[in-house]
C-alpha cells in the first residue's frame, strides 16, 4: 500500500535537509534530489516490518 506524505526542504550549511511534515522523519543530502531520496528510503524503513537477526536459542 503505497502512502503520500508531505515533505519540507531547506538549505542548512551546504546540505539540504528533507523532513516529513506528518511523522518526524529526517534525512539529508548535497541536493534537493539526494535529501528527498534519502527520506524516502528513511520512510520505508521506518515503515518495514521488524525482522529478526538472532535465531532465538532452544531450551
Amino acid at each position: 500500500m503505497k502512502q503520500t506524505f508531505t515533505a519540507s526542504i531547506w538549505l542548512e550549511g551546504e546540505w539540504y535537509v528533507a523532513q516529513c511534515l506528518e511523522i518526524d522523519i529526517a534525512s539529508q543530502g548535497k541536493t534537493e534530489a539526494e535529501a528527498l531520496f534519502n527520506l524516502e528510503e528513511a520512510l520505508e524503513l521506518h515503515f518495514e516490518f521488524p525482522q529478526a537477526t538472532l535465531v532465538p536459542l532452544s531450551r
